[in-house]
C-alpha cells in the first residue's frame, strides 16, 4: 500500500484487521455471500442491502415508531398558516372558489414535491446539506440554502409563538382585558381611552397593550420588555423540545399535533352553536367563479401550496432521514398532504362560523345606531313618521325591518338621503370585511370571544392550541437547520441545539422593539418567499435531470418495492418545474409592479396606514434575499472550479461479517481500484442487475449503471452476489 494511502480502521470484535481490502479478503474465509455486503460508494452510498445500512448508520438516531414520525410530520406542516393564512385567502379569493385551483395545485405540485423531499432523505439518510451534496455536488449549495431561510423563518415565527404567549397568560382573567376600552382620569372625571374609543377595545390591546407600537418602522422606541420575556420563554420552549433531538420531538409532537384538531373540533362544535354562524359557513361555500379565471388566485394558490407543507426549508428532509430503507414513503406523503389540506378546511370552517357570529353582532350594532339616528330624525321632524312601516317596532328592530326601512327612507329622500349618513347595515358587508394574518388571530378571534359564554376558557383553549401550533412547526424548522449542520460538520447536537436557540434570541430581539411588528411583516414577505421557489425549483432539476428521473424512479422501486406511478415521472420531469417557474416569474412581477411597503399603525388616527419601506429598510430587504440565495452560486463556483473539495473522491468501503467493520477513505486516484478490486480498471467487472428496475413510461431497457454525480462507480455499490473470484 502506497505510504501516503490513509485507512481507517474500525473493529468491533476480536478478530485481526488486515492492512487492506485485498487482504482482507484473501485471509477470509468462505462466506455466505447472501448474508455478506460489500459496499462501494463515492461519497454517502444510496446502499440496497438492509444488513450494510444496518451497520453505515448504526450511531443514527431513529424514530419510535410510524405513529410518531407520521405526527412529527403533521405537526411541521400543518402551522399557524392552516388557521389563519389559508381562511384570509379563502374568504379574499372566491370563498368555494378558491378551494378548487388550491387542490389542484397541491396535487400537481405539492405531493409531488413532497414526496420527491420524503423520499430523497429516506434514502440518502442525512441532513438538507447531505442531501444535495451526494445528488449534485455543484447543488450543494441547496442545502445551505435551505438552512439560511429555516434560520430567518425561525426568528420571525418564534416571534408569533411569543405573541401567543403573552395572550394566553392574560386570558386567566375575568372580564377579558380585551373586552372593554380602558378608563384614563382626567382630574375628577374618567374617561374612554381615545385610541381605543376610535377603534375597538381588541385592536387597542393589540396595538397598545402588546406590541405598544411605534407609528413607523423608522421609530423603534426601544424594546417592549414584555414580548422579550415571551420571547424568551418561546425560545427555551423549543430548545427544550429539540435539545435530545428526535426521541425528545417526537414525544412532545404526540401533544402538540393533536391537541390542536381537539381545539378546533371543540370551538368548530362551540361555533356552530352560535348564532350567525350558518351565515359565515354559506358564505364560505357560496363559490364566486369569476375569481377562479384570475391569475391571482392562481398564485397565492401555489405559494400558500407551497409553504404549507414546508417544501424547500429541509425539515422533510431532516425527518424522513431518521426513517428506515423500506418505510412508504409515498404513503406518507399522500397522507401528511391531504391531512394538511383536510386541517386547512376545518380551520376555514371553525373562522367562518365565527366571523358569521361576529358579523352578525357588528350588523346588529350598526341596525341599533341607525335605528338611533332615524329616531332623532322623526323626533326632529326632519324625517315624517309616515316613512315607517306600521309592523316596524324600534324596541325589537330586526335586520330586515331595518333594511325595509332603510330602502324606504332612500327612495323617498334621493336627492338629500346621503345628508342623513345612515348606513345599510348590511350582513354581506361585514362577511366581506377580511381580516389578514396576525389580525385574524389576535383581532378577529379575541373580539369574537369576549361574545363567548365562559370566555376566558375558550381563550385559554385558542391560544394553547395557537402555541402548540407554532411549536410544532419550529421543531421542524430547527431541524432544518440542526439535522444538515450535525450531519455534515459533526459537532456536538446538545452543545449546537443550544448555541443556536441562544443566538437566534439576541437576533430576534430586532422583533421585540416597538417597531418589531414591521421587521416581522418584511421577513414574512421577502425573507423566505423568492428565496425558496429558487430553491425547490433546484431541487427538483438536480433530481429530474441532473441525478435523472428514470434513475431515480428506479432508486424508489428498489426501495419502496413496487413502482410508484407514471404521475410523478411527469410531474417532477415537466409540470412542476414548469408551474414553480410560472410562480417564481409572477413574484418577481409582483414585486416589481407594487413597491415594498406596510401597514403601519398611527396612534393619532387610531387606523393603518400603507406606508412604504424608507432607503434603509429597503437595503434591509434586498440583502435578505440575496444573502438566502448567496450559497447557491457561490457553491457552484467553488465546486466548478475545484476550489473546494466536492467530496467526489472520498471513498468508503463497508465489509461485514459477523461485527467487523473497515472503512477506507481518501486513496488516491490509481490506488482506488487496485486495493479494492485487486484488478486494473480495465479488468474491472461490470455488475449488473439480476432483475429488471422501471425506468420511465415507454422503456423496456434493464437498468442502466450510469455514474453517479459525486463518484465514478455508478450507483455506489456492488451486488451482494458477486461471486469472489471475480474480485
Amino acid at each position: 500500500m502506497p505510504k501516503n494511502s490513509k485507512v481507517t480502521q474500525r473493529e468491533h470484535s476480536s478478530e485481526h484487521v488486515t492492512e487492506s481490502v485485498a487482504d482482507l479478503l484473501a485471509h477470509q474465509e468462505p462466506v455466505d455471500y447472501k448474508r455478506s455486503v460489500l459496499n462501494v460508494t463515492g461519497g454517502e452510498a444510496w446502499d440496497k442491502q438492509k444488513e450494510g445500512e444496518e451497520d453505515l448508520d448504526a450511531e443514527r438516531p431513529a424514530w419510535n415508531s410510524k405513529l410518531q414520525y407520521i405526527l412529527a410530520q403533521i405537526g411541521y406542516s400543518v402551522g399557524l398558516g392552516n388557521v389563519w393564512r389559508f381562511p384570509y385567502l379563502c374568504q379574499k379569493n372566491g370563498g368555494g372558489a378558491y378551494l378548487v385551483p388550491y387542490l389542484v395545485l397541491l396535487i400537481i405540485i405539492g405531493l409531488p414535491l413532497f414526496f420527491l423531499e420524503l423520499a430523497v432523505g429516506q434514502r440518502i439518510r442525512r441532513g438538507s446539506i447531505g442531501v444535495w451534496n451526494y445528488i449534485c455536488p455543484r447543488l450543494g449549495g441547496i442545502g445551505y440554502a435551505s438552512c439560511l431561510v429555516c434560520f430567518f423563518v425561525g426568528l420571525y415565527y418564534n416571534v408569533i409563538i411569543g405573541w401567543s404567549i403573552f395572550y394566553f397568560f392574560k386570558s386567566f382573567q375575568y372580564p377579558l382585558p380585551w373586552s372593554e376600552c380602558p378608563l384614563v382620569k382626567n382630574g375628577s372625571v374618567a374617561i374612554v381611552e381615545t385610541e381605543c374609543e376610535r377603534s375597538s377595545a381588541t385592536t387597542y390591546f393589540w396595538y397598545r397593550e402588546t406590541l405598544d407600537i411605534s407609528n413607523s418602522i423608522s421609530e423603534s422606541g426601544g424594546l417592549n420588555w414584555k414580548m422579550t420575556l415571551c420571547l424568551l420563554v418561546a425560545w427555551s420552549l423549543v430548545g427544550l423540545a429539540m435539545i435530545k433531538g428526535i426521541q425528545s420531538s417526537g414525544k412532545v409532537m404526540y401533544f402538540s399535533s393533536l391537541f390542536p384538531y381537539l381545539v378546533l373540533v371543540c370551538f368548530l362544535v362551540r361555533g356552530l352553536l352560535l348564532r350567525g354562524a350558518v351565515d359565515g359557513i354559506m358564505h364560505m361555500f357560496t363559490p364566486k367563479l369569476d375569481k377562479m379565471l384570475d391569475p391571482q388566485v392562481w398564485r397565492e394558490a401555489a405559494t400558500q401550496v407551497f409553504f404549507a407543507l414546508g417544501l424547500g426549508f429541509g425539515g422533510v428532509i431532516a425527518f424522513s432521514s431518521y426513517n428506515k430503507q423500506d418505510n412508504n414513503c409515498h404513503f406518507d406523503a399522500t397522507l401528511v398532504s391531504f391531512i394538511n389540506f383536510f386541517t386547512s378546511v376545518l380551520a376555514t370552517l371553525v373562522v367562518f362560523a365565527v366571523l358569521g357570529f361576529k358579523a352578525n353582532i357588528m350588523n346588529e350594532k350598526c341596525v341599533v345606531e341607525n335605528a338611533e339616528k332615524i329616531l332623532g330624525y322623526l323626533n326632529t321632524n326632519v324625517l315624517s313618521h309616515d316613512l315607517i312601516p306600521p309592523h316596524v317596532n324600534f324596541s325589537h328592530l330586526t335586520a330586515k325591518d331595518y333594511n325595509e326601512m332603510y330602502r324606504v327612507i332612500m327612495t323617498v329622500k334621493e336627492g338629500h338621503f346621503k345628508e342623513l349618513g345612515l348606513d345599510a347595515c348590511l350582513l354581506e358587508d361585514e362577511l366581506n370585511k377580511s381580516v389578514q394574518g396576525t389580525g385574524l388571530a389576535f383581532i378577529a378571534f379575541t373580539e369574537a370571544m369576549t361574545h363567548f359564554p365562559a370566555s376566558p376558557f375558550w381563550s385559554v383553549m385558542f391560544f394553547l392550541m395557537l402555541i402548540n401550533l407554532g411549536l410544532g412547526s419550529m421543531i421542524g424548522t430547527m431541524s432544518g437547520i440542526t439535522t444538515p449542520i450535525i450531519d455534515t460538520f459533526k459537532v456536538r447536537k446538545e452543545v449546537f441545539t443550544v448555541g443556536c436557540c441562544i443566538f437566534a434570541f439576541l437576533v430576534g430581539l430586532i422583533f421585540v422593539q416597538r417597531s418589531g411588528n414591521y421587521f416581522v411583516t418584511m421577513f414574512d414577505d421577502y425573507s423566505a418567499t423568492l428565496p425558496l421557489t429558487v430553491v425547490v425549483i433546484l431541487e427538483n432539476i438536480a433530481v429530474a435531470w441532473i441525478y435523472g428521473t428514470k434513475k431515480f424512479m428506479q432508486e424508489l422501486t428498489e426501495m419502496l418495492g413496487f413502482r410508484p406511478y407514471q404521475f410523478y415521472y411527469y410531474t417532477w420531469k415537466y409540470v412542476s418545474p414548469i408551474c414553480m417557474a410560472v410562480l417564481m416569474t409572477a413574484s418577481i412581477i409582483q414585486l416589481g409592479v407594487s413597491p415594498p411597503g406596510y401597514s403601519a399603525w398611527i396612534r393619532e388616527e387610531a387606523a393603518e396606514k400603507f406606508l412604504f419601506y424608507p432607503a434603509w429598510a429597503m437595503a434591509i430587504l434586498i440583502s435578505l434575499i440575496i444573502l438566502a440565495s448567496l450559497p447557491l452560486p457561490l457553491v457552484f463556483i467553488l465546486r466548478q472550479f475545484h476550489l473546494v473539495s466536492d467530496g467526489s473522491n472520498a471513498l468508503s468501503v463497508t465489509y461485514k461479517k459477523g461485527r467487523m467493520m473497515k472503512d477506507i477513505s481518501n486513496l488516491e486516484d490509481n490506488d482506488e481500484t487496485r486495493f479494492i478490486l485487486s484488478k486494473v480498471p480495465s479488468e474491472t467487472p461490470s455488475p449488473m442487475p439480476t432483475h429488471r428496475s422501471y425506468l420511465g413510461p415507454g422503456s423496456n431497457s434493464p437498468m442502466e449503471m450510469s455514474s453517479a454525480p459525486n463518484g465514478r462507480y455508478g450507483s455506489g455499490y456492488l451486488l451482494a452476489s458477486t461471486p469472489e473470484s471475480e474480485l
